[in-house]
């Protein structure tokens, strides 16, 4: 699906300044002992390779995900799961029949219930790993974003998400709250996170990105990119820069649809290179492709995933690019539009990636690179260059070494005081004060205690946070205000507005929390009724920063760019005045009848001196 380019003069300020930002990626020669040390590592590492059958070295290409909260006892549900998508009751015994090299947890497959749950059952899957006929451990990934995209949660320490970090604008703040997340994460035995998102959100109607992306400024994002590859790297995690040539200007979700970029070559070097170059100049372990179509990169309109040209020529060519290259899920649509699921990884394989990840069917797709071998289509030595590089990344993060974790380790990193205090820290610095008539905030206890806290109550990212409206009122509650909270969700009814401007009479001010307010959302309605019944209005955009465009009449708007609990207790601190205001825009808001005009420039944010 195509889509008009972006606003001539939108595309004209990003092109500026970018401009410097794409550069050709160099290195300094390693000294001749590391490099001795890297080609005797190589000769282990092959000889592993060679001892390893060919279904092995087919198994060690692929991340699945597994149902589950233990390697080996599950519960009912999810062997029953586990048996109706893969053919197998247990991690263990996916590992045992189909020798993946990786397992993929997400809090809906019930592997991220709590920290020692997490830790016993990357144990068990490593136990599975190191018992099979060619002993290797497992690379165990998640998306562990941080902000809307979350797969482990409380009692483990929540940071700021991307947008938040781009608003805080502090390359320390970003490296720190990666290296705490890090941290967590391996304490926990997953060693690599899908993430920094590399991509520049240029797009606001992006259904995909959004607030995943640290901005709109290609120098800016690089920056902040190259910081947290630093972070979780230090931390002893692989960080995996996404998606792959740039997913920032795309009005269609690669989840449910096949996005087109319309970037010329320059365009596509000037905005959406620069990130995956400094990660790549920073020393990233994997980089995730992207399920879009950039017919000025290839065009044979293949998506990225499965494209040569794109993913050898420019990534491992032209970049100079020697990581390990893993796919987005194959299970999206994106990939699976032009293609059949048994033609996908075959062809991913050929274009130059070394993951498969998460495909709707793992037979279906094991079973393809097999006959594709079989027939002559992909070669050994293909299988074996990319097995190459996914061990040297486990030889690279101790897997080989260390691959069990501890309960002692656990509790000694994982939800520390240190780190929520530094977590709650960071995230003061990111909130954005974007509207505030006459000094209308902060509030006082003693000027406007009682509040009403409505609006939006979308889903905890991690499961373990929330609900939006209470963790506010909670807080000011806390701030010594006499706060009550009313869900009014993300499309209020009739009923519930009226029943909101009624909770609203007697309070001294109505916080509403806005989520991705659209011009026929009845948000819209809850806002201006709200306005119109007297009452003081603050509202707090709990994801998208774009909500301010879409709404008037209220006495200050905040950006909190997330509704995760760290994000929304800052927003409450910042509006009580125990923080200041200090986040700036990381992105334009445009107005939303005439794009081309400017509400609230790169940089905006109001302060309190």
């Amino acid at each position: 699906m195509h889509h008009r380019a972006p606003a001539p003069s939108r595309r004209t300020l990003l092109t500026v300044t970018a401009a410097a930002a794409a550069a050709a990626v160099t290195g300094a020669a390693a000294p001749v002992a590391h490099a001795e040390k890297e080609r005797h590592d190589d000769r282990k590492l092959r000889r592993i390779i060679d001892r390893m059958s060919l279904e092995e070295k087919v198994g060690q290409l692929f991340v699945m995900r597994v149902y589950g909260h233990s390697a080996t006892a599950p519960d009912q549900a999810d062997i029953d799961a586990n048996l109706q998508e893969i053919g197998v009751r247990t991690a263990a015994e996916l590992v045992e029949r189909y020798h993946v090299g990786g397992v993929i947890y997400f809090s809906w497959a019930h592997n991220t219930r709590d920290p020692h749950q997490i830790a016993e059952l990357s144990n068990g899957i490593q136990q599975a790993g190191l018992a099979q006929p060619t002993p290797v451990p497992l690379l165990i990934s998640t998306d562990q974003e941080h902000g809307i995209v979350c797969r482990v949660g409380e009692p483990a320490t929540l940071v700021p998400g991307a947008m938040a970090l781009g608003a805080g604008g502090s390359l320390a703040d970003a490296r720190k709250a990666a290296q705490i997340a890090g941290a967590e994460l391996a304490a926990v035995g997953i060693r690599q996170n899908y993430a920094p998102v590399a991509d520049v959100n240029v797009n606001p109607a992006n259904p995909v990105i959004g607030v995943r992306s640290f901005g709109s400024d290609p120098r800016a994002v690089a920056g902040l990119v190259a910081a947290q590859v630093k972070g979780y790297q230090r931390a002893g995690v692989a960080a995996t820069s996404k998606h792959f040539p740039g997913h920032g200007d795309t009005a269609v979700d690669s989840h449910h649809g096949l996005p087109t970029i319309t970037h010329t070559r320059v365009e596509w070097a000037a905005l959406d290179a620069p990130p995956f170059e400094s990660a790549i100049d920073a020393g990233i372990d994997s980089i995730m492709t992207a399920h879009i179509v950039v017919p000025a990169l290839d065009p044979s309109e293949d998506p990225a995933t499965l494209s040569r040209p794109i993913l050898t020529g420019i990534l491992r060519e032209q970049l100079g690019y020697d990581g390990v290259v893993v796919t987005d899920s194959l299970g999206m649509e994106g990939v699976r539009t032009k293609y059949g699921d048994e033609r996908v990884p075959v062809l991913a394989l050929k274009a130059g990636v070394d993951q498969l990840l998460n495909p709707p069917k793992l037979d279906v797709a094991w079973n393809a690179v097999l006959k594709a071998v079989a027939d002559g289509e992909l070669t050994e030595d293909r299988l074996d260059e990319s097995i190459l590089r996914i061990l040297r990344l486990k030889t690279k993060l101790g897997l080989f070494r260390q691959p069990y974790v501890t309960r002692a380790g656990v509790d000694r990193v994982v939800g520390t005081p240190a780190h929520l205090d530094r977590a709650d820290r960071i995230a003061e610095r990111t909130t954005t004060l974007l509207l505030n008539e006459d000094g209308f905030l902060p509030l006082s206890p003693a000027g406007h205690g009682r509040v009403l806290v409505v609006g939006a109550d979308p889903a905890s990212p991690s499961g373990t946070t929330g609900p939006p409206t209470t963790t506010l009122a909670t807080a000011l509650g806390e701030l010594g205000f006499t706060a009550t909270a009313l869900s009014t969700g993300i499309t209020p009814t009739t009923a519930r507005i009226e029943e909101a401007v009624a909770a609203a009479a007697g309070q001294d001010v109505v916080v509403v929390g806005t989520y991705n307010v659209t011009a026929t959302s009845p948000q819209r309605t809850l806002v201006a009724r709200l306005v119109a019944s007297g009452v003081p209005v603050v509202t707090i955009a709990i994801r998208n920063p774009y909500d301010i465009a879409r709404i008037g009449g209220q006495r200050a708007t905040l950006a909190a760019y997330s509704w995760t609990d760290v994000e929304l207790r800052a927003a409450a601190r910042v509006l009580a005045g125990r923080a200041l205001p200090q986040g700036r825009l990381p992105v334009p808001v445009q107005s939303a009848d005439d794009p081309a005009r400017v509400l609230y420039p790169v940089g905006h944010g109001l302060s309190y001196r």
